[in-house]
């Protein structure tokens, strides 16, 4: 696996942990307002998220690449309303699809199709 991938699976990772500390933010905030529903979907994505970064270990260490661990950044907490922290997971959302095709492009552009492949579970 050339360098250029392993270092953005590895930053997905990241990613992904945050992804999950931010959507129990999000489901701390519904909790607080009583909003059970809501926060019990927010529950579950953030142990989704989890699942996404495991899922990316496991691909790294399937194909004998380091997995490095960086610090994950605290999610903004600050009070917002309801529709406000709908918009930021929407957003966020947007943001993980992309980083997700860049990992994608880049490995497609060296030929990497093992990756290209194991990404498709996450595109598609």
């Amino acid at each position: 696996m050339e360098k250029k991938v392993s270092k953005l699976i590895n930053d997905q990772i990241n990613k992904e942990m945050y992804s999950a500390y931010l959507y129990l933010v999000f489901a701390n905030h519904f909790t607080e307002k009583g909003l059970d529903g809501f926060a019990n979907w927010y529950n579950i994505q953030a142990k989704e998220e989890m699942d996404h970064a495991l899922k990316f270990i496991a691909y790294l260490h399937d194909n004998d690449e380091k997995v490095t661990y960086e610090a994950i950044a605290k999610p903004e907490s600050k009070s917002k309303e309801d529709i406000d922290v709908l918009k930021a997971a929407y957003a966020h959302e947007k943001s993980i699809t992309a980083s997700i095709n860049a990992i994608y492009a880049e490995a497609s552009k060296v030929n990497d199709y093992r990756t290209t492949q194991f990404l498709d579970w996450f595109i598609s």
